[in-house]
């Protein structure tokens, strides 16, 4: 436990743990009716991110959780089996930058099922749905042309 909790308090780590306390505080103003699930979606759009079709305090959300859960899981995984040496103070710095990234892919993949709790969020449109916007622009009629 000492671990963990040094670990999840460390230098790299820590930035990590203030996000997932904000977090935590966010969803308990949320439970209790004092935030809404939906008040930071007024200019965010998480397309280019492709984390779109759900509120943005869910996308973040759940990737705050991902990437502190990896960082202190790699963090206590490196404390415990890396010996001590210049290597390992290196790594215990980019364990959190690769824990972010890896988090944000798991996060796309997760906000996308996801998406059918809120209908009401626009989603990036799929590939059968590409297809068939491209297929019914192609096929359209221009003012003036005639139907053969």
């Amino acid at each position: 436990m000492r671990t963990v909790l040094a670990a999840a308090t460390g230098l790299p780590t820590i930035p990590l743990t203030a996000a997932l306390v904000v977090v935590v505080c966010f969803w308990l103003l949320a439970a209790v009716g004092v935030a809404g699930v939906d008040s930071f979606d007024t200019d965010v759009d998480l397309r280019a991110w492709h984390m779109s079709g759900v509120p943005v305090a869910v996308a973040f959300s759940v990737l705050t959780v991902l990437a502190w859960s990896l960082s202190v899981g790699a963090a206590v995984v490196l404390d415990v089996f890396a010996p001590p040496a210049p290597a390992h103070g290196l790594l215990r710095l980019i364990v959190p930058l690769g824990a972010l990234l890896v988090a944000w892919g798991m996060t796309c993949l997760i906000v996308r099922p996801l998406h059918r709790l809120f209908p009401d969020e626009p989603a990036l449109p799929g590939p059968s749905e590409a297809r068939t916007l491209g297929a019914s622009s192609a096929t359209a009629l221009r003012p003036g042309d005639r139907a053969a």
